[in-house]
This record gives structure tokens, C-alpha cells and sequence, in this order.
């Protein structure tokens, strides 16, 4: 497996490069945004590790670059910033997994093993189950019926569940998504921002579901 690092801290590039070769990695680094774009559009790599903040071009624009050139590797975003705006600008911009310093080795070695399982698949630039579309780009969801009210967090956890309908994801998954650890949310948050997101979705007749998996977690699926 091939690996693409674009991280302009070069000790922590360094550490990374060490740390996966020794997980049997084949590993390439950049330490710029032109350099990392570069070598995505030269080489076919399994996955990419790109810093958000980099010199020449930063890591959004790097992975728009790519997404816009058809260049479909997973991408995990590094980052220091937590807020929720930035995680959705991540994703907007393409990426497919967003990872904040410091980090544990372990935890990203995981998600690389959970980008390499889902391959390099096309991202289409809307979401679709059931009659509800959701936009990325214009944090829009929308039926036939007209469009959701949903505020920033509730946005954030339909398209969670429309980029994986009919997979349950648990508690910490969401909170992972659509919170800054940093402030720990009452203990009832999701179950309050989901009764509101279902309520706005049943305001515009929307056939796609959020269903309570009782002890798992929540899964979106089309209903009949």
C-alpha cells in the first residue's frame, strides 16, 4: 500500500514516514501543497495524509485540485482546528476522513485502514436516499416538497447518515462528526439534534428516514 504525506512539520512527516514503513507502507512526503498535488497527480497512491495548513497551497485547495482532476484517493485531513465549520469545509472540499493534533499513531493507522477498505471510489457532488438530496457544496437538503431548516449540526449529521445509508453509526461517531471535544455536549445531544432533524425532514415530506437501532446507534434508510 502506497502513501501519500503532505505535512510541512518535518519532524512530525518524518515521524509519520518511520512509523508506516514500519507498518509495511510504501511512503512518500511532501512538505508543501504544490509538491503534494504534484505527486497525487503523478502517482496512483492508496491513500493521502494531508495538513490543512501548508505553505504554497493549502491542503482544501489541494484536495478540490484533486477532486476536480478525478484523482479519487482517499483523503485524511490533519488539522488543529475543531470546529465543526472547518470539519464540514474538509469534507466539502472532498476529503473523506478529518483527524485533529495531536493525535495517537494507533488512531491513525485505524482510519487509514478503514479509507484503504473503502477504496478509491468516485465522491458524487450530491447525495441522494429516498427523495431527500443532500448538497455538500450549499449545505442544502432538499425533497420535491421544498428545503429543511436544518442548522449547522443537524446538517452535519444528515449527511453523515446519507454518505452511508443503511449503516448504523454509533454515539461516538456522531459526536466525532458534528463536535469539538474540546466542549463535551450534554449527555442527551444527539438524541435531541435527531428528534429535531426528523421533524424538519417530515416538514418537507422527506421518504428518507432516520430509525432507531435501540442500543447501536442510528441508521438512515429510504422508506417504501
Amino acid at each position: 500500500m502506497h502513501v501519500l504525506i503532505v505535512e510541512d512539520e518535518e519532524r512530525l512527516a518524518a515521524l509519520l514516514q518511520r512509523g508506516l514503513m514500519r507498518e509495511n507502507y510504501a511512503v512518500t512526503v511532501a512538505h508543501n501543497g504544490i509538491d503534494g498535488l504534484w505527486h497525487a497527480q503523478e502517482t496512483s497512491f492508496d491513500v493521502v495524509v494531508l495538513d490543512v495548513m501548508l505553505p504554497g497551497m493549502n491542503g482544501l485547495e489541494v484536495c478540490r485540485q484533486m477532486r476536480a482532476e478525478s484523482i479519487w484517493s482517499p483523503v485524511l485531513l490533519l488539522t488543529a482546528r475543531g470546529r465543526i465549520e472547518d470539519r464540514v469545509d474538509g469534507l466539502d472540499a472532498g476529503a473523506d476522513d478529518y483527524l485533529m493534533k495531536p493525535f495517537a499513531f494507533d488512531e491513525l493507522t485505524a482510519r487509514l485502514r478503514a479509507l484503504l477498505r473503502r477504496g478509491s471510489t468516485e465522491r458524487p457532488t450530491s447525495l441522494t436516499v429516498g427523495n431527500l438530496v443532500i448538497d455538500p457544496a450549499s449545505r442544502e437538503a432538499t425533497t420535491p416538497f421544498g428545503r429543511a431548516d436544518l442548522t449547522a449540526r443537524e446538517f452535519a449529521l444528515v449527511e453523515l447518515f446519507a454518505r452511508s445509508p443503511g449503516q448504523v453509526l454509533s454515539r461516538d461517531q456522531m459526536l466525532e462528526h458534528a463536535w469539538d471535544f474540546a466542549s463535551l455536549p450534554a449527555s442527551n445531544v444527539i438524541e435531541q439534534h435527531i428528534a429535531s432533524a426528523r421533524r424538519k425532514l417530515d416538514e418537507v415530506s422527506s421518504t428518507a428516514e432516520i430509525v432507531t437501532v435501540r442500543g447501536v446507534g442510528y441508521r438512515m434508510v429510504a422508506a417504501d
